[in-house]
């Protein structure tokens, strides 16, 4: 505890202090300067060196009235959420400022940690824009090369167009965002959806109990089942509302986001390809049918996708999924009762899933579609005839020219990810890393 708070101590230091490295070096020099032209008697160099030592306590005594008078500012900063990875979208800063000293400028910094797909390292992250004097705006972009988590902060600092000073002034503002993973390419889409609902007509005056309830189907909530009634006729009923004559198909979708928990950037890419497929899934079966109901599975997690406020949301806690270490799965309850034994499955995975073998074992007799991100063979000789693969790269330049520092471990080369396996209805999407 101790340490942490002296780390913490020491960041806070460091942040307040005003001095760049030209501004202590100016004075030094400026120093050395003027006692050895007193010493030699030139004149000339007594000018300079007092000017510039002149210069610099005016700016020092300026800028530090300054941040005094702005320690209150209240920047507001309107981030393009949600935010998406190569967006390119633009950060806005907004705030009202009077009487900017000459010779200065009030810069806006972003600055944290960016931890792609919830991944335990996290590279660091900077960006810096700055307001003219007489302006109110400031532009800011910060781009994501892939979906993630950002953990950070946004500032100001009063700073002088000669490099000299940076004044902290303002409020900082503590910042947590996900970023979405970048849309993939189309594809053609087939939909099995189980159906989950029954017409009312079809009911009579002696089945009043089930005249507001149905029999259980696959996907529905445990919440809504009626225990008592279930009991009596020893069958699993649904509570549902007697005016619903709507036909509502339920999706089972798996999202096997097993892997190493110190992934590296190319299995990172890997993952966020199978989320961005996984979004376009369920953004496309959604706008086919309406009356979807997408059941999501993950290696720790389910949810319960039935309009569109819970799909955002839902995309929202998806960006930031991790890897999760391979286990030992069980059936869940609906599996073991034999309710969706035939029922069509929907699986994305990525080649970094070792277990995927024996889960698709375990799925035979059952419609499944598999969507799976692997990486890209590679590259053959301009002899060989080769029949060009679509693939999404992932190019660590795009870090820097982001704002984004990547880890020195995500730029060695890695052993590429495949997976043998052949299904009926299967989906590859081919992904690289470059430089």
């Amino acid at each position: 505890m101790g340490s942490r708070d002296l780390g913490m101590g020491n960041r806070v230091v460091a942040h307040n202090i005003p001095f760049t490295l030209p501004g202590i070096a100016v004075p030094i020099i400026a120093l050395v300067i003027l006692i050895r032209s007193l010493l030699t008697r030139n004149a000339y160099e007594i000018i300079l060196s007092l000017a510039a030592i002149t210069l610099w306590v005016v700016l020092l005594l300026t800028g530090k009235w300054a941040a005094r008078r702005l320690a209150a500012l209240e920047p507001q900063w309107e981030i393009p959420l949600p935010l998406g990875a190569v967006s390119s979208e633009e950060w806005r800063v907004t705030c009202q400022t009077a009487n900017i000293p000459l010779f200065f400028r009030l810069h806006f910094f972003v600055g944290g940690r960016f931890f792609p797909h919830g991944s335990l390292a996290g590279c660091p992250v900077s960006a810096e824009t700055s307001m003219s004097r007489k302006g109110i705006h400031a532009r800011l972009i910060l781009n994501f090369p892939l979906g993630g988590l950002f953990r950070g902060e946004t500032f100001c600092r009063l700073k002088d167009i000669f490099g000299f000073f940076s004044f902290p002034c303002g409020n900082n503002r503590e910042r947590s965002f996900s970023i979405r993973p970048a849309p993939c390419g189309e594809a053609a889409l087939r939909i099995n959806a189980q159906s989950g609902a029954e017409d009312r007509r079809n009911k009579n005056a002696n089945d009043e109990e089930r005249y507001y309830m149905r029999e259980y189907a696959p996907g529905d909530r445990f919440r809504d089942i009626n225990w008592k009634s279930s009991e009596r006729i020893e069958t699993l009923i649904t509570r549902i509302s007697p005016d619903n004559q709507e036909k509502i198909t339920r999706i089972e979708v798996h999202f096997r986001n097993y892997g190493p928990l110190s992934a590296t950037i190319e299995e990172l890419w890997l993952l966020d390809r199978a989320k961005a497929r996984l979004i376009w899934f369920l953004r496309r079966a959604r706008a086919d049918n309406s009356r979807h109901v997408f059941i999501v599975h993950s290696a720790a997690m389910s949810w319960d996708l039935g309009n569109d406020d819970e799909i955002d949301e839902f995309f929202e806690e998806f960006a930031v999924l991790p890897f999760c270490p391979a286990q030992n799965e069980v059936c869940s309850f609906l599996q073991a009762e034999g309710g969706i034994a035939n029922s069509a499955i929907y699986i994305f995975s990525t080649a970094c899933d070792i277990a995927l073998p024996d889960f698709l074992l375990k799925q035979q007799g059952r419609p499944l579609s598999l969507f799976i991100a692997q990486s890209a063979p590679r590259r053959k000789s301009k002899r060989d005839e080769v029949v060009p693969l679509e693939r999404e790269s992932l190019f660590l330049r795009d870090f820097f020219s982001g704002g984004l520092l990547p880890l020195p471990g995500w730029l060695l080369p890695r052993r590429r990810k495949l997976q043998n396996i052949h299904s009926d209805h299967m989906m590859i999407d081919y992904a690289e890393t470059r430089l």
